[in-house]
């Protein structure tokens, strides 16, 4: 029998990293979408060259890699210029993860985590067994926005309005974490998750 495939989504400054750190000290394998996009588009890659080409050279770095700040400017406000930047980095990131999914399978590694913030609207969803969501209210994401990444309240707007929205969002998940409050509370509800979800298997 195959390990069970978790695809754990979410907004913006929701803590689906923290969650992912969680499921991962329980013993998870956690595959993420963000660094296989980075991955998917590193200097010299077919990736590389097609976002220079539609970007332009302005979005690289010193370093000759793309600066993904410079590219996230130019996106999250351009719906045009985000279906762009998908059409490039979606497939590719789905070839990857669908790649590393099968080879953490083959080796039983167990559960598998595929964190992903764009799994539904992208459809990475056929990937996996079940979806988990995190979302929190507006105004605690705001506040974590402005202390981590240092966006503006405009900024952080523009990126969680570029999303789907958290209705839709939580309607297609089987799990559902709010988290709103300390990361000590986050902690212990996904433990008691996972331990459930231990417990059903042993029955």
């Amino acid at each position: 029998m195959k390990p069970t495939v978790i695809g754990l989504t979410g907004g913006i400054g929701t803590g689906k990293t923290q969650v992912s750190q969680i499921l991962a000290r329980m013993g998870a394998q956690v595959v993420n979408a963000d660094h296989l996009g980075h991955e998917s588009y590193k200097a010299g890659t077919d990736g590389w060259e097609q976002i220079v080409d539609t970007f332009g050279e302005t979005i690289v770095g010193s370093d000759g890699e793309i600066d993904r700040r410079a590219l996230g400017k130019r996106i999250f406000s351009d719906p045009i210029a985000r279906a762009k930047l998908d059409a490039i980095v979606q497939p590719k990131i789905a070839e990857l993860a669908e790649k590393r999914i099968n080879e953490l399978q083959s080796k039983n590694a167990g559960t598998i985590v595929f964190e992903a913030a764009i799994l539904i609207e992208a459809g990475w969803d056929t990937l996996v067994d079940e979806v988990w969501v995190t979302h929190a209210t507006e105004d605690v994401v705001l506040a974590r926005l402005k202390k981590n990444k240092g966006l503006s309240e405009e900024e952080s707007r523009d990126r969680i309005e570029a999303q789907l929205p958290v209705q839709e969002r939580t309607m297609h998940g089987q799990v559902i974490i709010d988290n709103s409050g300390t990361l000590e509370g986050l902690q212990e509800m996904v433990e008691t998750i996972w331990n459930e979800r231990l417990k059903e298997k042993d029955r």
